[in-house]
């Protein structure tokens, strides 16, 4: 039987560093974004970034770096005001969008020299048995990674309008990028553990994480752990209603 089972570290702990992406432009929330950043659009009763602030707490980690490009002052303020418990620091892209990998090299002095949390502010998941982010900090291997991602089988991804993202191996190591035109049976939650020496001879402007990925798949550094809760796609306003009538049934 197939397990894309890592072997855990019991006495791992979880990064103290995270870093929010939360600087979109939120367009296929529109007109929700109309006039307010997607990560303050309201799902299941709260902000989404509310939803991963949470998360973050819940699982220890100590310092947010959160970028901020569209609205930024309004998303700045309602941070300032919400996180008390988590050193906030804020990583400015007012001038410029940077995408995620543009973020991330904008942001590396702020993340330090350790390992550390990634998540996008737009996606919401419920942790199964195990907390989803202590779950990656458990299986994180500093010899053999550069970044384990927190993925989902694609026929659990609710509202994602895509065909997956990666295939992984039983052992958990990602094998394969999905190939256009082609489907594959895991898809991405925003959700990883980054090593910062993925951050490294980046080209100029904005640019995605995947260029980070690609090298670390080329080297075989790629991981992956499934996610065993729910998770939702919040890319556009259906789907806050069809993520609000699962989680009333749970």
């Amino acid at each position: 039987m197939t397990t894309y089972a890592l072997r855990p570290q019991p006495d791992a702990a979880v990064p103290e560093t995270a870093m929010v992406m939360a600087a979109g432009l939120g367009k296929r929330m529109r007109p929700l974004t109309a006039t307010r950043p997607k990560p303050l659009v309201d799902v299941a009763g709260k902000p989404l970034i509310d939803h991963v602030f949470a998360h973050l707490r819940a699982a220890g980690v100590k310092r947010a770096i959160v970028n901020v490009h569209y609205l930024a002052d309004q998303l700045e303020a309602h941070l300032k005001t919400r996180v008390k418990d988590i050193e906030l620091v804020i990583s400015d892209e007012r001038k410029q969008l940077m995408e995620t990998g543009g973020g991330l090299v904008q942001a590396r002095d702020l993340i330090g020299d350790k390992p550390f949390v990634c998540v996008n502010s737009d996606n919401l998941w419920i942790d199964g048995p195990v907390d989803a982010i202590r779950s990656l900090a458990a299986q994180w291997d500093d010899e053999k990674m550069d970044a384990l991602l927190l993925v989902v089988p694609l026929a659990r991804a609710h509202s994602h309008p895509g065909n997956g993202d990666f295939r992984i191996d039983a052992h958990g190591r990602v094998i394969e990028r999905r190939k256009p035109g082609r489907m594959a049976p895991f898809v991405y939650t925003g959700v990883q553990i980054l090593s910062p020496r993925v951050i490294r001879d980046w080209p100029e402007g904005p640019f995605s994480t995947n260029l980070f990925w690609t090298r670390a798949l080329e080297a075989g550094r790629l991981w992956a752990v499934v996610h065993q809760g729910l998770w939702f796609d919040i890319g556009s306003p259906p789907a806050i209603a069809e993520a609000e009538a699962v989680l009333a049934t749970v």
